[in-house]
């Protein structure tokens, strides 16, 4: 596990954890400004990757069937409805009080006190982002991880073997974004492995590769930076003041992203934390604490031992 300070700068992953010959590291810039909600990353993903069905689930948010991400869903399209804002409610001669606009689709959806861009809007809109394992720089679910299931591949990609997995769980709270889930049946951890198999073969991933409006787009995550920095510059310039990158800072509370997004608006609108932290930061000084409180206890019971005897 990496130590606390090196938590605070760039790091690159794959030869932290020991690879001598690391690939450049790889990952998904999602561009959520042209999804279209097809939902062909989810099947392409659950083909390719032979991830059992979820069934038609009728979860009442809209055409979102899925839900979220699960052991059965390791993509998972995101339907968020944003109605036009309401009218100014004119309550009393001389009363300010405004509705604001109502946003559906995702639990909590409406960031309080936040500009979300809502007042520049006229009409009903749309926001589709299709989610995904994060691949984190800094990835709590390898820290706890007791059998080793859980590895850094050599592209800095986060992959779970299932035929080591002893169905502990850890992993489970660690992640930040809520990630991994315990398949019912099975027990096991499973996630999005960024299609590890296909990328040692110099294949796309099967989601990024059936995204019909390149939505999902895989390379090196150096180049995708760059051209989604150069992507929010264009949605700027065209009068989109509210898109913004989310996980693509290697200096956040996870180090960056291995996948990370284009969102237009703020990241509680989607159901992504707005501060996530790698949640065993504090680990190598707890273990620190503990260390030196053994080692003070042991020296006062031998003190008591030598003293009883003399």
């Amino acid at each position: 596990m990496p130590d606390a300070d090196s938590r605070h700068g760039p790091l690159d992953p794959a030869p932290d954890a020991g690879w001598t010959d690391a690939r450049p590291r790889m990952g998904f810039f999602t561009d959520t400004s042209v999804c279209i909600g097809c939902k062909a990353c989810e099947v392409a993903c659950k083909e390719w990757n032979d991830v059992p069905g979820s069934g038609l689930d009728l979860l009442g948010m809209s055409y979102d069937n899925t839900g979220a991400l699960t052991a059965n869903s390791w993509r998972h399209v995101a339907f968020v409805e944003q109605p036009r804002p309401a009218a100014p409610a004119v309550d009393a001669p001389g009363s300010s009080a405004a509705a604001g606009p109502q946003f559906l689709g995702m639990p909590g959806a409406r960031p309080p006190g936040r500009d979300t861009g809502a007042q520049t809007r006229s009409d009903f809109r749309w926001l589709m982002m299709s989610d995904v394992c994060k691949h984190c720089t800094h990835a709590a679910c390898l820290d706890v991880c007791p059998t080793g299931s859980l590895f850094r591949t050599e592209f800095g990609t986060v992959v779970v073997q299932e035929d080591i997995c002893n169905g502990c769980g850890y992993c489970i709270p660690a992640c930040p974004y809520g990630v991994i889930d315990q398949r019912s049946g099975d027990g096991r951890a499973w996630k999005c492995t960024l299609c590890y198999d296909r990328l040692g073969a110099g294949l796309t991933p099967a989601c990024a590769q059936a995204c019909p409006t390149e939505s999902i787009q895989y390379g090196p995550l150096d180049e995708l930076r760059e051209r989604a920095a150069h992507r929010v510059a264009t949605l700027h310039e065209r009068g989109v003041p509210q898109a913004r990158l989310y996980g693509h800072d290697p200096t956040d509370g996870v180090g960056g992203d291995g996948a990370f997004f284009l969102l237009l608006d703020e990241p509680e609108v989607y159901g992504l934390p707005p501060d996530p932290v790698v949640t065993t930061r504090d680990l190598p000084r707890m273990w620190k604490r503990a260390g030196l409180a053994a080692l003070a206890m042991a020296a006062a019971a031998v003190v008591a031992f030598v003293g009883g005897s003399s």
